[in-house]
């Protein structure tokens, strides 16, 4: 998922999601996901880390997290103090 700061208009210097795959997103796999473990004992969480890496605008590889509270979830990157949602697509 790539990312663009918005340079004028209603949301200027927010960053936006555009559309991402091949070279820009790659798996990474943390301990005990290898492991086949859950991270937390239900599976539900706010910030549940994913197997998913993206790199963003300003060329730093971030880990993308998933908020699920039911049978779907939200992904998202935490960039700075703010969350944008994307979309992975291999």
């Amino acid at each position: 998922m790539n990312f663009e700061t918005v340079k004028e208009g209603p949301l200027m210097g927010q960053l936006v999601r555009l559309p991402c795959n091949g070279p820009s997103v790659r798996v990474h796999e943390l301990e005990w996901q290898k492991r086949g473990l859950s991270y937390t004992a239900s599976g539900y969480g706010a910030k549940i880390p994913t197997r998913y890496m993206v790199r963003t605008i300003d060329q730093k590889w971030r880990r993308v997290y998933c908020a699920i509270f039911s049978n779907i979830g939200t992904t998202y990157v935490v960039h700075g103090n703010q969350k944008t949602i994307v979309e992975v697509n291999l």
